[in-house]
């Protein structure tokens, strides 16, 4: 009966999405009960699921009894059972936050359980146009969700965001139809098998159909140069949305990346095509060091952040890139370790932002002496994402620079040698960035009572920013321009629920530092079998 649990995780936060706005008819504040229970059970759910993954092994489910290829088919195995316990945690913390400094409206928790519901798809599914259509939803939804405060520079960066995931997603598609007319089937695992019984690893429809499959998800990524989507988004989305969209939506993309390229096309198919994986791996190399750059040059907070994840996200196209065990691994544990340190970072970020003001990095000044929890966490987590040992930064970074130089001793060529290179240099500039913030929280030098925006001393306009004087009033529900919710906590204060969040996200990025044996062990049998 465990396997009713995967298509329940994926329709019920989906029919739940249509109750906030059913009973928002007689109800104002119905949303965020109905979406914290939903994702309560989806934890519930991804706990149940993982359970049985890890101690029993993988299970699929058909839906309505329907067998695949023809049937569309529910998968749960070693990979997709710890996305799908990252989403559902995520999820459900993120509400915690979002009841803090908002948004809080019917129709955001509407569109909140759907992205749930999405997402949940894109983890287990089986199938490559169901793939299409839950990353589709995941897009629509946060496409709504980054233009949630109504202001036109969040509805512009919603635009655009649009634009380009419209093109990655069609670009998608097409590279399932080369698929299909090479195979005549979209089930995954159906599909690795056809491509080596009715066409081959060098058949041009294939081949075609991946380079199409990689430029979709490249934008959907956002790898450099087609990142420009991103900082806009994160900057200019309400900050609970920056949370969630941060931490899970460019990661479903990236597992994405991972299931189609070892699950679908394999291993086989990576080593007979060395101009792919070149390519693949020059990209992932540029967009390391590029979003690294990127990041070192910004003053706002969350662009910071935001052009870090192009860096990080390279590491992780890299380690798919090298065909490598060890690197895979790496990868895995990456994409698990960033999609929990980026929430923790902007879950940091908006405390801050809303009890202080703090948009940009000067704002930061002395604010450790307010506010010495909430920067702690932030300052640990920060370091975790540079790579400093304890933490889960440092394990997914090391597996890969590991798998790298393996590769490149195993016949490989020099590219993994300079992709680990490359991860090095990426490491230096983040600690050139993170530095600064740390700098700023503890020693900057600022008198407090004197600090500028409000920092600490008086009240704080917690609405001010770079485009918004001090003092300047929002009406209720007004846009923010400068990324804003319009919709804050007490000035001068950091929510305790929310805090207490941020404290054990914190402890947990720390902890699974020493997981290393722990991952090894868990995701051993998908990659003996994806490299078997």
């Amino acid at each position: 009966m465990t396997d009713v649990l995967l298509p329940l995780s994926i329709a019920v936060p989906i029919v739940a999405a249509t109750l906030p706005l059913a009973f928002g008819l007689w109800y104002d504040d119905v949303g965020w009960p109905v979406a914290a229970v939903t994702t309560l059970g989806v934890v519930g759910s991804a706990v149940a699921v993982a359970l049985e993954v890890y101690t029993a092994g993988p299970f699929d489910h058909e839906l309505g009894g329907f067998a695949p290829p023809i049937g569309i088919e529910l998968v749960a195995d070693e990979l997709s059972a710890a996305v799908f316990l990252l989403v559902a945690l995520v999820s459900a913390a993120t509400l915690v936050l979002s009841r803090a400094v908002g948004p809080r409206g019917n129709a955001f928790h509407s569109a909140y359980l759907l992205l749930t519901g999405g997402l949940v798809g894109v983890s287990l599914t089986g199938d490559l146009f169901n793939l299409f259509v839950f990353l589709e939803i995941v897009g629509l939804t946060t496409y709504a969700l980054i233009a949630a405060d109504r202001s036109g520079a969040s509805a512009y960066a919603s635009l655009k965001y649009l634009v380009v995931g419209t093109v990655g997603a069609s670009l998608y598609l097409v590279g399932v139809g080369y698929v299909f007319l090479a195979t005549g089937t979209l089930n995954m695992a159906d599909v690795s098998i056809q491509i080596v019984e009715q066409a081959s690893h060098t058949d041009p429809l294939v081949r075609a159909g991946y380079a199409f499959i990689v430029a979709g998800f490249a934008l959907k990524i956002a790898l450099f140069p087609v990142h420009s989507w991103q900082p806009d988004a994160y900057q200019r989305a309400p900050d609970a949305v920056t949370t969630v969209v941060a931490a899970l939506v460019s990661t479903a993309s990236a597992y994405a990346l991972i299931r189609v390229s070892y699950s679908v096309f394999t291993v086989d198919f990576l080593t007979a095509n060395d101009a792919i994986t070149t390519g693949i791996l020059v990209v992932s190399g540029v967009s390391i060091v590029a979003g690294s750059l990127l990041a070192v040059m910004q003053s706002d907070l969350k662009r910071m952040f935001a052009y870090s994840s192009v860096a990080q996200f390279g590491m992780i196209a890299a380690a798919v890139g090298m065909a490598d065990e060890t690197a895979l691994l790496g990868g895995i544990v990456h994409l698990i370790g960033h999609g929990l340190l980026k929430f923790g970072l902007f879950f940091g970020l908006a405390l801050l932002a809303a009890g202080y003001g703090a948009r940009r990095v000067d704002d930061l000044s002395s604010l450790a002496r307010r506010a010495p929890f909430a920067t702690g966490a932030l300052a640990v987590l920060g370091l975790a994402l540079v790579g400093i040992p304890p933490s889960i930064g440092f394990l997914g970074k090391w597996y890969i620079a590991l798998g790298a130089v393996r590769s490149a001793g195993a016949g490989g060529g020099t590219a993994g040698i300079w992709i680990a290179v490359v991860i090095l240099v990426s490491t230096l500039f983040t600690l050139a960035y993170v530095a600064r913030v740390i700098e700023r929280l503890y020693f900057a030098g600022v008198d407090p009572e004197n600090a500028a925006g409000g920092v600490s001393g008086g009240p704080v306009d917690p609405v001010a920013g770079p485009d918004r004087d001090a003092g300047e009033t929002v009406s209720d529900g007004e846009a923010v321009a400068d990324g804003g919710n319009g919709d804050a906590a007490a000035p001068g204060t950091v929510p305790t629920a929310p805090l207490a969040v941020l404290v054990a996200v914190t402890l947990v990025a720390v902890g699974l530092g020493f997981a290393g044996a722990g991952f090894e062990t868990l995701l051993d049998p998908y990659l003996s079998e994806v490299f078997a």
